[in-house]
């Protein structure tokens, strides 16, 4: 069985974008779009990787970033946050709170593919 990544991402090109990009490369992508929501969905599927949009409806990416390290089921899941936003002030802030990866929009199809890759290890 493949490798399971949750996408939560309100952007729909970008949903479409990277469901293809990893989906194309072997893995299963779900997808959810609410940030208010986002944790519950993790808790009731846990994938084996995330990618995070920082800027949700709802709550913040790094709110859920925040509960999800707090978290002893989640806080080992490996985590790409993915903003339009790449401010260094928004790097350090995800890496202080435990991000694998930051990744800004836009991204090559090839950059997206690569770090899922090397994050899951496959």
């Amino acid at each position: 069985m493949g490798k399971r990544v949750l996408l939560i991402e309100d952007e729909p090109n970008i949903i479409e974008a990277i469901s293809f990009i990893l989906s194309r490369d072997g893995w299963t992508v779900h997808t959810h779009e609410d940030g208010e929501t986002a944790m519950e969905k993790i808790a009731s599927m846990p994938p084996d990787m995330i990618i995070l949009d920082v800027m949700l409806p709802g709550r913040s990416g790094f709110d859920i970033l925040r509960d999800l390290r707090s978290n002893s089921a989640s806080k080992d899941i490996p985590v790409m946050m993915l903003t339009a936003r790449g401010q260094e002030k928004d790097r350090d802030l995800a890496r202080r709170l435990g991000a694998n990866h930051f990744l800004t929009k836009p991204f090559s199809n090839a950059d997206v593919r690569d770090h899922v890759r090397s994050l899951i290890g496959a």
